[in-house]
């Protein structure tokens, strides 16, 4: 078995841009890194009132199920110290998985731990905007993630400011 998973990760707690790339080296050195986004910085997203987050995608594969990869994102986030005391609110990392395929076929599910695709990632765009970085013809619940994106408001989609940041390690190539 084998899982091919997008992943939207972000902090705005912290060394941010620090736990977000070891989120990427952890990747690299599991061996199960496809691609990464540039980095972006993005008003918060919920209504709380908080500090900007800086946001990624990453593009995995994992010999394991659509769980596994929500483990493995878990792992890095108990590393970072995540605390999960108020729906939307600050944190240090974040890393939440948007839609998986197992062996080629897309996962739909509605289970309560992992519901694919992501609820509500088509409404972010700090979720679709480095998606498209990293793959242009992406499709999200069979909808072209670019078409998500059109249908956003188009200040939300200029709030979602590239920065220089890289997250891959010098001379990683996929």
């Amino acid at each position: 078995m084998t899982c091919r998973a997008v992943l939207s990760i972000g902090g705005n707690q912290g060394d941010a841009l620090g736990l977000l790339r070891r989120v990427v080296a952890d990747a690299v050195e599991d061996g199960i890194l496809v691609a990464a986004s540039s980095v972006y910085a993005t008003p918060p997203w919920g209504g709380v009132e908080q500090d900007d987050f800086l946001n990624a995608v990453l593009v995995v594969v994992h010999p394991g199920t659509p769980l596994d990869v929500l483990e493995w994102g878990f792992a890095r986030e108990r590393a970072a110290g995540r605390t999960r005391d108020l729906r939307w609110g600050p944190r240090t990392l974040d890393v939440d998985v948007v839609s998986a395929e197992v062996d080629g076929v897309t996962v739909g599910s509605a289970d309560e731990v992992l519901t694919l695709p992501h609820p509500r990632a088509s409404e972010r765009a700090f979720v679709l905007v480095p998606w498209l970085e990293v793959e242009p013809d992406a499709r999200l619940g069979g909808v072209a993630v670019a078409d998500h994106l059109a249908a956003l408001s188009p200040g939300d989609v200029a709030a979602v400011r590239r920065t220089d940041a890289r997250l891959a390690p010098d001379g990683w190539t996929a």
